[in-house]
């Protein structure tokens, strides 16, 4: 009987073809992760701080109002440039003209002009601060509109904060994982932010009073950086 199937079979196949005949390959995967976060922080003192120094004149007419904003910036400049500051470190930020208008009666008219201009000065030598602002004040300069301290390379100390946050992951990962009774697996992903990147936090004293001279201290500049750890759990 096994034999006349065979031969059965061997003739069906011939005039019919091949039986149809398929295989279904379904293939499952689970990956279960476990995502642990890590702080850094990093204080660094800055090396870099700019003055952003101002003038700002009233005259009757707008060639007076230039003349005398041009007169007195130049100067301011060229005291700046003599305390150490180098020229291309020193940059105009705005440079404005505007008439000034009498309301009073029945209709406007100009009775006069404003004009106002900045200078933004890098100080790369941090002990001349001081010393720019008060050769800049004393030279005409009428407004000083801010004092920022900066660090001009991070890398090091983004360096320093990125492993503190790692090392820190790692260790809450470590810990997590005795407890609650998983073995960690491999890092299969990593991330990072600045929260907000580098915060300078200068304590600034302007002090004039009495001919006092100003004194602005730079503080400290704190990195902060943040990262996610992913692993695999085995």
């Amino acid at each position: 009987m096994v034999a006349w199937f065979f031969v059965i079979l061997f003739i069906y196949t011939k005039l019919a073809g091949p039986l149809p005949f398929s295989v279904t390959s379904v293939t499952t995967q689970k990956s279960t992760t476990f995502d642990v976060t890590g702080e850094g922080k990093s204080s660094i003192k800055p090396d870099l701080a700019t003055v952003t120094a101002g003038v700002s004149v009233q005259a009757s007419t707008v060639k007076a109002a230039q003349d005398q904003m041009n007169s007195v910036i130049n100067k301011v400049s060229e005291v700046v440039k003599k305390t150490g500051v180098d020229s291309k470190d020193i940059q105009t930020t705005n440079y404005n003209i505007n008439p000034n208008y009498d309301y009073t009666g029945t209709s406007q008219r100009v009775n006069g002009y404003s004009a106002s201009t900045n200078l933004s000065i890098k100080v790369r030598t941090l002990d001349n601060v001081n010393k720019v602002i008060d050769e800049a004040t004393a030279n005409g300069a009428n407004q000083i509109n801010g004092v920022n301290f900066e660090v001009e390379d991070k890398t090091k100390a983004e360096n320093d904060a990125r492993q503190k946050a790692v090392e820190e992951a790692k260790k809450k990962a470590d810990q997590a994982a005795k407890i609650a009774g998983f073995k960690l697996g491999r890092i299969i992903n990593y991330s990072e932010n600045f929260g907000g990147g580098i915060r300078p936090m200068p304590v600034m004293e302007l002090s004039k009073a009495a001919g006092a001279p100003t004194q602005v201290e730079p503080g400290s500049t704190e990195v902060t950086v943040n990262v996610t750890l992913s692993y695999e759990i085995q």
